[in-house]
């Protein structure tokens, strides 16, 4: 899939397809999505480790299996990934299956930025926008502000879906 990225662009950022060249970084990207949750589980690094690298590998099958036709970039600023973004598309929707960014890329606007520019791309073809987001995630009170609403309850995630829609401004 390929949709330009505007508001994004304007701060450096680019998407490539991800490669198995990727897993690496994939691998501690998704780790450091999980580092406060097992913060105070007691086990020793090396363990958290065994147990990440295991999810890790587990999150990637699992999403290759169930979204053969997906998209599956890497999210580069100035030439270094800094995250991850998995996309499929519907006709209905395009959903986000998974974006995520390094710790020090979060809470700067970046991912607002993707955000808008996904909306966009939606927006072209009269289709909204859906997200699994965790009941606790801080990014959920972002896509709320972006005009993201519950539509279905999954226990520890809430689907959430905006709505066909002209461009967010």
């Amino acid at each position: 899939m390929h949709f330009a990225l505007e508001a994004a662009a304007l701060s450096g950022i680019t998407l490539r397809p991800a490669t198995d060249d990727d897993l690496p970084f994939l691998e501690a990207l998704y780790a450091s999505t999980r580092a406060e949750e097992l913060a105070g589980v007691g086990w020793s690094p090396e363990m958290q480790q065994a147990f990440l690298r295991q999810q890790h590998t587990a999150q990637h099958a699992h999403y290759r299996t169930h979204f053969p036709h997906a998209s599956w970039c890497i999210v580069e600023r100035d030439g270094e990934a800094i995250g991850r973004l998995y996309l499929r598309e519907t006709e209905a929707d395009l959903h986000i299956i998974d974006i995520s960014l390094v710790p020090r890329s979060r809470g700067t606007g970046l991912g607002e930025a993707l955000l808008r520019d996904m909306a966009a791309h939606a927006a072209q073809d009269g289709r909204g926008l859906t997200i699994f987001v965790e009941k606790n995630n801080p990014a959920r009170s972002l896509y709320q502000r972006l005009g993201f609403e519950p539509v279905e309850d999954h226990g520890v995630y809430d689907f959430m879906r905006r709505p066909p829609q002209p461009a967010l401004s």
